[in-house]
């Protein structure tokens, strides 16, 4: 896979984001949507993965992300499934549960269908949660929304991409 992020490094994104990780002792735990496990794909494509990868939770329709995120019905219902709001609880949550220094969350629209005017197709929102140490209060989660255009299966590449590059941004940012 081609590198995304812009900075000329021909050395893949999720082999970066492992060294990254595995540098600064940190664990990373995936909360996925319109990427359906494709983002946990990519790190785990890296050998040695395992020793910062926790745990990918492929939560695709409303009632998985409320069974296994705990994302709230009045924020489906307020927001729906594809917004900031639930890509935030998305990545808190799978940050939390699965107790990793890092979290990371996608939802979006890979179509050919269900775009809208406000989130056309190839619209993904990217949660990135970063756990700070018990009794800081420091932690912190943003959430970028990006357009990616393409067949389907391109959609959801570049959602990838977006994720990945989002993730190492922010823990290089620190």
């Amino acid at each position: 896979m081609s590198d995304e992020s812009g900075d000329g490094d021909d050395e893949p994104i999720e082999k970066r984001v492992g060294e990254v990780l595995r540098e600064r002792d940190a664990t990373l735990a995936i909360a996925e949507s319109c990427t359906g496990g494709l983002v946990g794909s990519r790190i785990t494509d890296v050998s040695g993965a395992s020793d910062y990868f926790d745990r990918s939770v492929v939560s695709y329709s409303y009632d998985a992300k409320r069974d296994l995120l705990a994302i709230s019905r009045e924020t489906l219902d307020d927001h729906g499934a594809v917004s900031e709001p639930v890509a935030r609880q998305m990545a808190r949550a799978v940050c939390d549960t699965a107790d990793a220094t890092w979290g990371l969350a996608t939802t979006g629209i890979a179509g050919p269908d269900g775009g809208t005017d406000e989130d056309p197709v190839g619209t993904v929102y990217v949660g990135v949660a970063n756990a700070a140490p018990w009794g800081t209060g420091e932690s912190r989660t943003t959430v970028k929304r990006h357009v990616v255009e393409g067949t389907r299966e391109e959609v959801k590449a570049g959602f990838v991409d977006r994720a990945l590059t989002d993730l190492l941004e922010r823990i290089e940012s620190g």
